[in-house]
């Protein structure tokens, strides 16, 4: 008796044409009405390397101007097609960082000479990105961009926190007086191209470990601080837990890519 009311259900006409369709909470990580970070650090990171090696390497302005064009619209378009910001939000970071680097360039010269020279550098290099990443816009649900915002910042200070260590501590040798301008690239042979796969290859082995080595230390250290389940996935996303484990993490791989990476290289023969 079941079988055949089954079977009558089956046989049913009409059949639906298509599965019902379930409808799905809509989750919202954009960040609409924030200035896009991603476009902030591309143009940063573009034009600071347009302005700092104008010297050294003797090409046309109108083509580093081009491609340090072209990579900020490539980042910043990357932003608009993810959904995760508007135009304005864009164009927001793009002229925030603009002003930036026009307010900050007279002041270049002076910042690198504390670079190299400050003990003190290095505490303003950890608390105030610190203390900015700690301090993000706090929304009403959660959204990866305080993640993305504190890697990036962090990453940035791990890098400069590396220069410092470098020149304070000596590091790497002193440049010559005068540096030879590079007018032409040189040919690439074969030699190059392997002792540069090499280089890479050695430094993000070494930049992936000290990665996940930190991450997983950080993130105990925290866990067990907070009295928190190590399992629970969910307890990343805590502001008290995420910023720091994140900080800590990519500033070492900043330190670790401009300091531990170079003296690889050197104790490799590489350099």
């Amino acid at each position: 008796m079941y079988i055949g009311q089954v079977a009558k259900d089956i046989l049913k006409w009409p059949r639906p044409s298509s599965p019902p369709v379930v409808k799905l909470e809509k989750r919202v990580v954009a960040e609409y009405g924030m200035p896009s970070t991603h476009a902030m650090a591309a143009t940063a990171i573009s034009f600071t390397l347009l302005i700092s090696t104008m010297d050294r390497y003797q090409y046309p302005f109108a083509l580093g101007l081009t491609m340090a064009v072209l990579f900020s619209t490539l980042v910043c378009l990357s932003r608009l097609y993810t959904g995760m910001h508007t135009v304005l939000d864009v164009l927001g970071g793009v002229l925030i960082t603009a002003f930036l680097i026009a307010l900050t360039y007279p002041a270049w010269t002076l910042i690198d000479s504390l670079d190299s020279a400050s003990p003190l550098f290095p505490v303003c290099v950890i608390v105030v990105p610190f203390f900015l990443c700690y301090n993000y816009p706090v929304s009403d649900y959660y959204s990866p961009t305080r993640a993305d915002t504190t890697t990036i910042v962090a990453a940035g200070a791990g890098v400069t926190l590396g220069f410092w260590i470098n020149h304070f501590f000596q590091l790497v040798s002193k440049p010559t007086p005068s540096l030879p301008v590079i007018r032409n690239i040189p040919p690439l042979t074969t030699d190059m191209l392997v002792l540069g796969l090499t280089k890479f290859m050695v430094g993000i082995v070494l930049i992936v470990l000290v990665r996940q080595l930190v991450q997983n230390l950080s993130l105990q250290v925290l866990f067990s601080w907070f009295k928190v389940v190590t399992r629970n996935k969910e307890a990343r996303r805590r502001l008290e837990i995420e910023v720091p484990y994140k900080f800590v993490t990519y500033t070492s791989v900043g330190i670790c890519a401009t300091t531990f990476v170079p003296m690889l290289h050197r104790f490799l023969g590489l350099l």
